[in-house]
């Protein structure tokens, strides 16, 4: 499994905008491989919030093919030149190999 963490750092109260704009249906959503996107806020920070995008997929390979995709391609073309909102204050993105995954018993309910 590969997880990809974007973390986005926001003015304050821009937290649930950002969250929202994550939430919307994507086409990422149908492509093979992908386990799920899960969207957290941090409004718990003294000078910003965060917003963190989570994106499980079942392989490196799946993750890969999604990069090189036509639609991925598309939507990164469809934004060149943009700027991003002024209350994004940075934005850094982490990719990480699951090692192990433990189950909880709440999923064996």
């Amino acid at each position: 499994m590969l997880v990809q963490l974007r973390r986005f750092k926001v003015e304050k109260g821009y937290s649930d905008q950002v969250a929202e704009d994550f939430s919307k249906e994507s086409p990422v959503d149908q492509f093979p491989g992908l386990i799920d996107r899960s969207i957290m806020v941090n409004k718990r920070i003294r000078d910003y919030e965060e917003v963190i995008l989570m994106i499980r997929w079942r392989s490196k390979d799946d993750w890969k093919n999604w990069e090189k995709s036509d639609v991925h391609r598309a939507g990164h073309k469809n934004n060149r030149g943009k700027e991003k909102p002024s209350y994004i204050l940075e934005v850094d993105v982490k990719m990480y190999e699951v090692a192990n995954v433990y189950q909880g018993q709440a999923l064996e309910d």
